[in-house]
């Protein structure tokens, strides 16, 4: 009875504690700022994320105005150990990742869409969605490196490396990047560029929101001219599985337009698979000998137009969970989408879409191939954290799953594990070196990849570094993959 008294005390001393901290943040910070406390609105809107999985509940949110704000709350933060999330766009599916116990930072009122004409260059608040960010460009005919499909947040997708549409033309987001806005730890706000800091510039690409080495406001991205594209998404019925393989092949071997752009899903949902095109062209109408043979395969639904490209990226789905359902983003590096490569995304589909739709009907898969060119990885000579070596491309291959309970977790993270061991393995036996010399896609790995796969030889660097920003590893109250 002592014991139980002695630990019920500790407990109400520890949330009292923690409830103190929240008051603490609300009494420092100025009146462009606000601290929100559980059922109201703004908590609710703060904590939640687009899947379930990483949505917890939270001591309190804080919504920082300034970045000036921004370093007073993690100075608190800091001095109080109190573990805390920094949430962006909210798109992040790993557990713990920008969700927390603790206090949660949401970014919403850094919103600024600003265009610099002379400057060809475009500030981005970090807790815009990039379909905010193309809503502002649109009218002025110029666009940036951003996010494929709707819903993605601008902050974590772009300091996670960033596959954009517009990546054989100007490289990964990250390659785009010519400034960063960073509250360091002790609270200093600092502008990064490759001239004044090239070191944490290089350590910033790819380090998630600065989740290793602060926290970050703004970013510069250089801007380029936009006029209307050309595509949209074709659904198949299963029958066409190896049409859309054998086209999708043809594509990553022999297409060379960088305006041109594929993604080929192996779909499982509602008992049946569902082979998908989201075919993209920078421009109103494609080159010839590019997607004639996508285009002639029967579709049972076909959204392919010319569209404005906020329009494009609004007219397929990319942020449609319905409301408690969980979401898991697994990958494995590929060099070559081959034939066999594809065929075991379509042994994949169909073995797990059975045995996770008898455990969850409301499971859905989704193995989804995205061929680049081989000079991705060109457009920058500067090095960055993400990937470790620019000296062969890699190609993202993402699989999602969603399902519908946290009594299945573990169900569905092995399948993860296992099926994207299943496809790196088809790779391998492709002659397909991706064991241990190729970096995993940071914005597509597991909560449990091990931060050598991501960095390889760049993480003693990135150690070093983050000795020095962080020495009292603030950081280390937060989530995300830590150095």
């Amino acid at each position: 009875m002592l014991f139980l008294a002695i630990v019920s005390a500790s407990l109400l001393l520890s949330s009292s504690a923690s409830r103190d901290v929240c008051r603490t943040i609300e009494g420092a910070i100025s009146r462009s700022s606000s601290v929100y406390y559980p059922a109201s609105a703004n908590y609710t809107r703060d904590v939640s994320h687009w899947s379930a999985a990483s949505s917890q509940p939270s001591l309190c949110s804080v919504e920082p105005g300034s970045a000036k704000d921004v370093g007073t709350i993690l100075r608190i933060l800091g001095e109080t150990r109190t573990k805390f999330g920094v949430k962006g766009g909210g798109h992040a599916t790993n557990p713990g990742f920008s969700d927390t116990p603790g206090v949660q930072i949401a970014m919403y009122r850094f919103s600024q869409v600003e265009y610099d004409a002379v400057a060809q260059t475009v500030a981005i608040g970090t807790g815009l969605i990039w379909d905010d960010v193309y809503a502002a460009l649109d009218p002025l005919g110029v666009n940036v490196v951003g996010g494929r499909v709707a819903g993605v947040g601008v902050a974590g997708f772009a300091l996670g490396g960033g596959y954009s549409w517009f990546t054989n033309q100007h490289g990964l987001t990250i390659d785009t990047i010519t400034e960063i806005e960073l509250v360091r730890p002790n609270g200093s706000v600092s502008r990064i560029t490759q001239q004044s800091d090239p070191a944490l510039f290089f350590a910033l690409k790819v380090l998630f929101d600065g989740s290793c080495l602060g926290i970050v406001t703004k970013l510069v991205l250089k801007a380029f001219p936009q006029g209307p594209v050309w595509g949209g998404l074709r659904l198949f019925a299963a029958d066409q599985a190896d049409a859309v393989k054998n086209a999708t092949v043809r594509f990553a071997h022999e297409v060379t337009d960088p305006k041109a752009g594929l993604i080929t899903a192996y779909n499982y949902g509602q008992g049946q698979m569902i082979p998908a095109v989201l075919l993209f062209y920078d421009g109103p109408s494609p080159a010839a000998g590019i997607f004639e043979d996508l285009v002639a395969i029967p579709a049972i639904e076909d959204l392919v137009q010319t569209y404005r490209f906020p329009e494009f990226v609004a007219s397929f789905p990319g942020n449609d969970l319905t409301p408690g359902q969980r979401a898991v983003f697994q990958t494995t590096p590929i060099v070559d989408y081959s034939f066999p490569v594809i065929e075991a995304n379509i042994n994949e589909t169909l073995f797990w879409g059975e045995r996770l739709f008898a455990i969850d009907p409301g499971a859905f898969l989704s193995y989804n191939i995205e061929p680049f060119l081989p000079s991705l990885f060109s457009h920058n000579t500067h090095p960055t954290a993400y990937p470790p070596s620019r000296d062969v491309a890699l190609f993202p291959h993402n699989l999602e799953l969603l399902w519908s309970s946290n009594a299945t977790d573990d169900v569905f993270l092995d399948a993860a594990r296992q099926s994207v061991g299943q496809i790196a393995s088809a790779a391998v036996a492709d002659g397909q070196r991706i064991t241990a010399d190729a970096a995993a896609y940071p914005n597509y790995a597991l909560f449990d990849t091990p931060v050598e796969r991501i960095f390889g030889d760049n993480l003693p660097k990135l150690r070093e570094i983050k000795s020095l920003v962080d020495p009292s590893n603030v950081m280390g109250l937060a989530g995300g993959f830590k150095v």
